[in-house]
């Protein structure tokens, strides 16, 4: 487990979870909205709302949200969104790939450069990190689902590439984390939701090639980093190359 799920493990263990899934709730419904204004209302004909849907119902967002957010996105008042990637460095070196969404490219822009520069970071060029990163599918369902011999070839015989088992925080279930190529997303995900069902999310993420280990001040300040780049309104997501060891994440989370 590494970057995006270590941090927010650590989210969890200090209790922050209420605050993130408010925040969770606030990015998915802005992701529907945009996917209903870019393709149309309808999931069947619209892949990118298909998904999004998907991820929201994953999330148990509530039915009326999640219409509420497609019916946003028809009325002729939205904004025009711009979707930026931005890339840059925290602490010991570790690279970040922030993802965002914004109908106001300047203010994104000069949010996240502050939150790099105030937290130990600074911003890279484009392409300066993600040629440490490869974009892949990955689909998460809770373990409930089934075993984990179940699961992998139910996955393998979707088209998935890896299959792993994440452990969840004290109060919250593990998950099983299946990985495809990029392009396989849409079928994979489709052949295990009718084996499955609905799967808590299916996205394209930025995988790390290689982990950078980091501890003491330098992790406490790289979670600090995280935390101000997902507090951020236009940011959607945040991709790091880090790993950090149970105990120091039980010292982070004290």
């Amino acid at each position: 487990m590494a970057g995006h799920s270590k941090w927010a493990n650590i989210q969890h263990r200090k209790g922050r979870q209420d605050k993130a899934r408010a925040k969770l709730f606030s990015k998915l419904s802005k992701e529907i909205t945009i996917a209903s204004k870019m393709g149309g209302p309808d999931p069947d004909m619209n892949p990118r709302l298909r998904l999004a849907v998907a991820n929201a119902k994953g999330q148990s967002m509530p039915k009326d949200n999640i219409e509420r957010a497609i019916k946003k996105g028809q009325g002729g008042d939205v904004e025009e969104y711009f979707e930026i990637r931005y890339e840059g460095f925290g602490p010991a070196g570790v690279g970040l790939i922030v993802e965002a969404s914004t109908d106001n490219k300047n203010r994104a822009a000069a949010e996240v450069r502050s939150a790099f520069s105030k937290n130990g970071g600074n911003m890279g060029e484009t392409g300066s990190v993600s040629f440490m990163f490869d974009q892949v599918g990955e689909i998460r369902y809770p373990l409930s689902i089934g075993d984990e011999e179940a699961v992998f070839e139910a996955a393998i015989e979707a088209g998935a590439e890896d299959v792993a088992q994440e452990p969840g925080g004290e109060d919250e279930e593990g998950e099983h984390v299946i990985q495809c190529a990029r392009d396989d997303l849409g079928d994979v995900s489709t052949a295990l939701s009718e084996r499955f069902g609905e799967a808590k999310s299916a996205n394209i993420i930025w995988r790390p090639q290689n982990l950078i280990e980091v501890d003491g001040d330098k992790a406490a300040t790289l979670m600090k980093l995280m935390d101000a780049l997902e507090d951020i309104d236009d940011v959607s997501s945040v991709y790091a190359n880090f790993d950090i060891s149970e105990s120091e994440m039980d010292k982070l989370a004290g």
